[in-house]
C-alpha cells in the first residue's frame, strides 16, 4: 500500500480507501481484508443502511488501534422521517454526529463529510456548528462531497473564518466522469483541499462486467429503484462496446480492468485516495493492487481514444439536479 497526504493537511491516507454501505454479514470480512491490505482510510455515512453500515464498520475495525485508521463518515441524506433529520442544519448535524459516534464506537471522527450541498440551510449555520464540533474534539477534519466550485469556495472562506479544517472533497471521478477537472479541482487546490475520488469504477461498468450487455444477478444493474436508475445511463450499447477493448489495455499494463480504472484516477496527483466499495474480500484485495502503479502515456492515450465522446467534462453537470435542491 502507498500513502498520500490529504490536501494541505498533515493527515495521511492510504491510496485505496474502503467505503462501506453494507451490513454486518457482507462487510465485516471486507473491512478486515482491507486492514490486511494496508488500507487505513475507511468511509461510511450515517444514513447508509439506516445506520447499520456504521455499526458494521465498527465491528470490522474492532481490535484495531484507533490511531491506526482514518475513520470517515458524514451527513446530509435523511436519517428518519422528521423534517430535522436531514440536511446540514445545526440541530441535525449535532444529532447525526453523536449517533455516528455511538454506532462507530469511537469518541471522534477523523474526517466528517458534508455529503451534498444544503440549499435550505445558511452555510454560516453549518460551519458554525462544525466549528463547535471541532472544538469539542468530536470531528478532526471536514470534507465536502459533490459540491460545485463556487460552493467549495464559499465553504473554504467560512472554514477559514470559523477555524474549521476543511481538507477534503469527495467527487465522482472516473475515466468516464471527468467533470471535476475543469473547475472543482483547481478551486480545491487553491484552498488546500484534496480529493477522495468516488465511483471510479463507474458503478462497475469500467470493470467490464456489463460489456456484453448481460446483467449479472445481484448486480446494481439487475436491481430496481435508485440503484438501477443511477447506472442505467451507463448501460448504453455504444458505450459498452467501447469498454470491452479496455480489457486489452489493462492486460498490456499488467492490471485487471478494475485496477486500471483505480490507477487511472490515482494518476491525478490532486487525488489523495480512491474510495472503493466491495461485496467480497477478494475484491478488496484486488483493488488494493492498483496503488503505486504509474500508467504510461500510451496507456492513457489509448483510454482517451477508446472512450472518446463518452467522456463527460461539462462542469455544469456538477450541480445537484433541481429535484434534490429542497431535499
Amino acid at each position: 500500500m502507498e500513502y498520500r497526504l490529504l490536501g494541505n493537511s498533515g493527515l495521511t491516507v492510504s491510496e485505496i480507501g474502503y467505503g462501506n454501505w453494507l451490513t454486518h454479514q457482507q462487510s465485516v470480512p471486507c473491512v478486515r481484508a482491507a486492514l490486511d491490505a494496508g488500507v487505513t482510510l475507511f468511509h461510511t455515512a450515517a444514513a447508509w443502511a439506516g445506520g447499520a453500515a456504521e455499526e458494521a464498520m465498527a465491528e470490522g475495525l474492532a481490535g484495531t488501534p484507533r490511531e491506526d485508521v482514518v475513520l470517515s463518515t458524514g451527513a446530509f441524506w435523511p436519517e428518519g422521517a422528521g423534517p430535522n433529520r436531514r440536511g446540514l442544519g445545526r440541530k441535525h448535524l449535532f444529532a447525526s454526529v453523536h449517533g455516528s459516534l455511538r454506532r462507530l464506537r469511537t469518541d471522534y471522527v477523523d474526517l466528517y463529510h458534508l455529503l451534498s450541498f444544503d440549499y435550505r440551510t445558511p452555510l454560516e449555520e453549518t460551519f458554525l456548528a462544525l466549528s463547535d464540533l471541532v472544538r469539542q474534539g468530536k470531528i478532526h477534519y471536514v470534507g465536502t462531497a459533490e459540491w460545485t466550485a463556487d460552493q467549495i469556495q464559499r465553504g473554504a472562506t467560512l472554514a477559514a473564518e470559523y477555524r474549521v479544517p476543511l481538507v477534503a472533497n469527495q467527487p465522482h471521478y472516473s475515466m468516464l466522469w471527468r467533470v471535476p477537472e475543469a473547475q472543482v479541482m483547481p478551486t480545491c487546490q487553491r484552498a488546500g483541499v484534496g480529493q477522495l475520488a468516488s465511483v471510479s469504477l463507474a458503478q462497475g461498468v469500467l470493470t467490464g462486467k456489463y460489456a456484453d450487455g448481460h446483467l449479472p444477478a445481484g448486480s446494481r444493474a439487475a436491481g430496481a429503484g435508485f440503484a438501477r436508475g443511477s447506472i442505467a445511463p451507463l448501460l448504453h450499447s455504444d458505450l459498452l462496446a467501447r469498454i470491452e477493448p479496455l480489457r486489452g489495455v489493462a492486460e498490456h499494463a499488467g492490471l485487471s480492468m478494475a485496477q486500471l480504472a483505480i490507477a487511472w484516477a490515482l494518476q491525478n496527483h490532486q487525488v489523495a485516495a480512491v474510495l472503493t466499495g466491495a461485496s467480497h474480500p477478494d475484491q478488496v484485495v484486488e483493488n488494493a493492487k492498483a496503488c503505486g502503479r504509474e500508467l504510461e502515456l500510451d496507456v492513457l492515450t489509448q483510454i482517451d481514444h477508446l472512450l472518446g465522446s463518452f467522456v463527460q467534462t461539462d462542469p455544469r453537470l456538477t450541480f445537484m439536479p433541481p429535484q434534490y435542491r429542497n431535499s
